[in-house]
């Protein structure tokens, strides 16, 4: 998501515009393991504005973390940042709690609003508590314009949350093909011996890492040879390293790689793998056609709406582990196959996945309701309710 971020400000910079980004973080120790990064980046042409999120950070503390403390700083910000300068739009990268925060801000400042919805925001958030299901309905229900990257995860929203499924405008995810390219002298399925597996994104069991070492294992009881690694930070490194060892599997793995370092390790692998249970749209997957690799993957929201099953990749059911493990012995012993869906990936995604694309449809939006009232017709007090995410530091 910080990824997609950057490069919609990069666009909009690029095409002229005025922006500003407001951005929260975790600095304390548990939050940084997780998340890594710290404050956010600069980006050239952009006032970037980070903020602690010190109500997450009091995760440990009597009464578990505060959301709505982060919401109250997110907008006493951003009124800050408008009576200095006034704003045309505001645009929130997830449903809670920035798209909450962008609503209160606008009853006050009269800015229409566009809101994204990015992932976790549209798969759980709001099943943790009263308070913030009630956010979530607000926003969804209220924002200018909501945003979401394919219909597979506009329809799980819909289902989950009751909204219209005409609320939402489509707009994919989209990769930079000029940084995200093959390797020099690529041929599409030619592998090195044995084939290097890559996972790259956040390592969470809800992102299938664990059943990615699972599999594994049953590639070696096959007698299967690989090369694999896990690139990232998550809540569950830890166990799949632990998992790892217990397996005697010999992954590597590389640790935190930000932006910059991604295409590189990339452009050292022959099959990216991700076994994920759910996504807003899968940018690493998007980042792997775009790189030349074959991707195996899951029949999962988020992901059938770019890869389908045989044509640019192989899918399984999520969590279905002894189908993963079939689909990786394929593509690892098939080397035709391994070219046919490489190829095929990675011309789809030259010529329907840029940015340029991508960002003048986002900007397109913006100039369709700047200079319109925005939709206050909502109900500033949320009801008080125990969450029980509030003790988990990583769930948001």
């Amino acid at each position: 998501m910080s990824v997609y971020a950057v490069n919609l400000l990069r666009e909009l910079v690029a095409a002229g515009h005025d922006v500003t980004m407001v951005s929260q973080y975790r600095g304390d120790p548990a939050g940084t393991k997780v998340y890594g990064g710290g404050p956010p980046p600069e980006v050239p042409g952009v006032r970037v504005i980070g903020r602690r999120s010190l109500g997450e950070e009091a995760f440990a503390e009597p009464g578990g973390a505060d959301f709505e403390r982060d919401v109250d700083d997110m907008v006493q910000t951003i009124l800050a940042e408008h009576a200095r300068e006034p704003f045309d739009v505001l645009h929130a990268q997830y449903g809670y709690p920035n798209g909450w925060s962008v609503l209160l801000a606008a009853q006050k400042i009269g800015v229409p609003t566009v809101v994204s919805i990015q992932g976790g925001d549209g798969h759980w958030v709001g099943s943790c508590c009263e308070t913030h299901r009630q956010a979530m309905l607000r926003v969804l229900n209220h924002a200018d314009r909501l945003l979401i990257g394919c219909d597979s995860f506009a329809q799980e929203v819909v289902e989950r949350l009751g909204v219209s499924r005409d609320r939402f405008t489509i707009v994919p995810g989209a990769v930079e093909v000029e940084r995200f390219h093959p390797a020099p002298g690529y041929v599409p399925g030619v592998a090195a011996d044995p084939v290097r597996l890559f996972y790259h994104g956040r390592v969470d069991r809800r992102k299938g890492a664990l059943d990615f070492l699972d599999a594994l294992a049953m590639l070696r009881e096959q007698g299967v040879p690989f090369a694999a690694t896990i690139s990232g930070i998550g809540p569950d490194l830890d166990a799949c390293v632990a998992r790892d060892a217990e397996l005697g599997l010999g992954t590597r793995f590389s640790g935190y790689a930000d932006y910059d370092a991604a295409p590189a390790l990339y452009r050292e692998a022959d099959v990216f793998v991700s076994p994920t249970y759910a996504e807003g749209f899968s940018n690493t997957v998007l980042e792997a056609m775009a790189s030349g690799l074959a991707s195996v993957s899951c029949d999962a929201v988020g992901v059938r709406d770019c890869l389908r099953h045989e044509e640019n990749g192989l899918l399984s059911q999520p969590g279905d582990v002894p189908a993963l493990a079939e689909n990786l012995r394929r593509i690892i012993t098939d080397a035709p196959l391994r070219a046919r869906l490489a190829g095929n990936a990675l011309e789809e995604c030259r010529r329907t996945y840029s940015w340029d694309a991508v960002g003048r449809q986002i900007m397109g939006i913006y100039e369709e309701v700047r200079g319109t009232a925005p939709d206050t017709a909502f109900d500033p007090v949320l009801p008080v309710a125990e969450c029980r995410f509030r003790a988990a530091p990583h769930l948001l």
